[in-house]
Order: C-alpha cells, then structure tokens, then sequence
C-alpha cells in the first residue's frame, strides 16, 4: 500500500502576507516592551499585545486543521513554535513574554513560501485577488492605526497636568471616535505631540473609511456570468463587424427578405420544398376529379 504524501494548509498570498506584517508588527509591540513606559502604557501595548496572540492561535488552529497528519505542520513545518509564540502574556507568569520570539519561526516560514515565487505570479495575483488583498490590508492598517495611535496618545497625554486620557480605555474610544471622523469631543490631546498623532489619525481615517466603503460597494455589486459576458462579447463583434463593413448593413436593411432568407435553416426550407410540392400534387388531383363528379 502506498503511503499518501502529507498534506497542509494552504492559504492565499493575501492571507500569508497579513500574518507576515502582523508578526513584524507584534515583535515591533515586543520592542516597545522593553522601553521605559509607564504603567498605563505598558498595560495598553499589553492588550494589544493579547490581541494579536488571539489572531495568532486562531492561524495555527486552522493550520493544524488542515494538515494530514498533524504532526507534518507541528513537527515538521516546527508548528510548535507557533503555539508558543501565541501564548498570551500574563501577569501572574512573567517569563511568557519570552514566547514571543518564536514568532520569528512564522516570520521565517511565510518569508521563505513568498521568496520562492516569481515575482510576475505574485503581480498577476495582485491583480486577479484584489478584494482581498485590499480587504486584508484595511483590516491590517486600521488595526495598525487603532494601536499605534491608542499607544502614542496615552505615553503623550498620561502626564500631561489638564489632559483627560488617562487610561488604555479612554486612549482606545478616543482612537476610535477619531478614525472614524465622529470626534465626541469627550476626550480630546492637549499636548502638542498628542495634537499631532490625532492629525495623523483624521487623515489615516478618511482613507480607511474609504477603502471600506468601496470595498462594501464591491461586495454588493454582483459580477456578470458567463453567459452575459459571451453575449456582450458577441453584441461588440456583431457591431465591429457592421462598423467595418457598412455595405453588409445597408444591403441588409434595403432587403429585409434577404436577411429572413440567410436566418433560415437549410434543413427547414428543405422539409417547406417537400410540403408545397404535395400541396400541389393535392390541388392537381382534385382538380381532375371536379370534372368527373360533374358528369
């Protein structure tokens, strides 16, 4: 009996290059650790931390899911690392934060999948998948700008004598009311740095609003079949055709029975030949019986 060859997850380039950016950006958060930061901050970079611990473990779920055997990704495409690297931080286990330099095995593993293909394919899959790398990198930088700026704010602010973002929370809603251009006005910069990263974000905003509203219009627009793209293709031929050829046209219009005549199928005017010919052997009979009866 043969043995069947292993199998593992496959994923798009759009996906794989999300986790890619989103494993550099998390060893970036772990770089942040190390700085001095004050409590609050620290606890901020923490939970963003956390999060991406979330999206990392739901990967290598997916990732074991779909290898035949198991042991093929978490032995040999060294899966294990994976899950360590995905343990979340807790305060109670302060070593855990080590973990996360095995994110450089999924750094290694996606960088080396993505280097073995040609730059042309991965061009031409760009184009043909545009949705979702465009999906993948509004996700990947809004998430990105939410953090960054929720970070910066409270390092800049938190110390600030009359400033009113104090807390990860306060610094996160301000975040978000200010991505998407709502600006409550309830927490607000008073810093000039902290004026600064809110500017960055009301531009950062404007687009990811965008590309999400055309994102949304592109789902709900249906694309056309087949079928209607053959006949549309036809319609532009037919239309060539007559362009190219104007006498074609108008000989076609002074002559309607022409155009009847060449629509009708061989076959059919040859069963209409038959029908007239008994027609006329018909109308021939009784016409030389008329005279017989009248005798």
């Amino acid at each position: 009996m043969t043995a069947q060859a292993p199998v593992t997850r496959k994923s798009g380039n759009a996906y794989s290059i999300f986790i890619l950016v989103l494993t550099i950006y998390s060893l970036v958060l772990m770089a942040v650790l190390l700085l001095p930061l004050d409590p609050a901050t620290r606890a901020d970079v923490n939970i963003w931390d956390n999060g991406i611990c979330i999206i990392f473990l739901i990967d290598f779920g997916m990732n074991m899911y779909g290898s035949r055997p198991k042991r093929e990704y978490f032995v040999h495409q060294r899966g294990w690392l994976d899950l360590l690297g995905s343990v979340p931080s807790f305060s109670f286990i302060p070593f855990t934060a080590l973990f996360r330099l095995c994110r450089l095995s999924r750094l290694g593993r996606i960088t080396k999948m993505l280097q073995g293909q040609a730059g042309k394919d991965l061009v031409l899959d760009v184009l043909h998948n545009r949705g979702q790398y465009a999906t993948f990198i509004t996700i990947l930088l809004a998430g990105m700008v939410l953090s960054a700026s929720s970070i910066l704010i409270l390092q800049f602010e938190v110390g600030a004598p009359d400033g009113n973002i104090k807390t990860g929370g306060d610094a996160l809603w301000w975040a978000i009311v200010t991505i998407t251009t709502v600006g409550y006005g309830d927490f607000y910069p008073v810093t000039a740095l902290g004026r600064i990263t809110a500017v960055f974000v009301m531009f950062a905003g404007v687009g990811i609003i965008g590309a999400l509203a055309s994102i949304l219009a592109s789902l709900l627009v249906a694309p056309s079949s087949p079928d209607e793209a053959a006949t549309g293709e036809t319609s532009s031929v037919s239309v060539a055709a007559s362009a190219v050829d104007p006498g074609s046209a108008a000989a076609s219009a002074v002559d309607p029975g022409a155009a009847a005549a060449s629509a009708v199928d061989p076959g059919s005017a040859a069963a209409i030949v038959a029908e007239l010919s008994s027609l006329r052997a018909e109308i021939a009979a009784l016409r030389e019986a008329l005279p017989a009866d009248a005798g």
